[in-house]
């Protein structure tokens, strides 16, 4: 996907070394691809549906756990080989126990850390 120059998130996404896993499928953690203050984008084997609601747990780099209720806002079939069946995009709609600064910790370096330019 080319970059148009135009970014529609009103919070930016980075790499960050974060797990997630659906608290209602018994599923492993898995790596998120990209994720931000507003939402994630990450892998799965699992069929949601845009729209739907998912709780999942977050694993923070600090050993952590955050419990989120998500939506999924997009979902697209990733190719024969990819690391799983499908690319989703999940919107962050709460997390439980007023704890949302723990995931704003886990961001801030990484987003304050320098780009290459490559």
């Amino acid at each position: 996907m080319q970059d148009s120059g135009f970014n529609r998130r009103r919070f930016p996404r980075v790499k960050a070394p974060v797990l997630f896993k659906s608290t209602r499928l018994f599923s492993r953690r898995t790596p998120v691809v990209d994720i931000g203050m507003g939402g994630m984008r990450v892998f799965s084997d699992d069929p949601f549906k845009v729209g739907q609601s998912i709780d999942i747990e977050l694993l923070l780099p600090t050993g952590e756990t955050l419990e989120c209720t998500v939506k999924v806002v997009w979902l697209g079939l990733l190719p024969e080989g990819a690391p799983a069946k499908f690319d989703v995009g999940l919107e962050l709609m709460s997390v439980k126990g007023d704890r949302i600064h723990l995931l704003a910790q886990a961001l801030e370096p990484v987003a304050d850390a320098p780009r290459s330019v490559a």
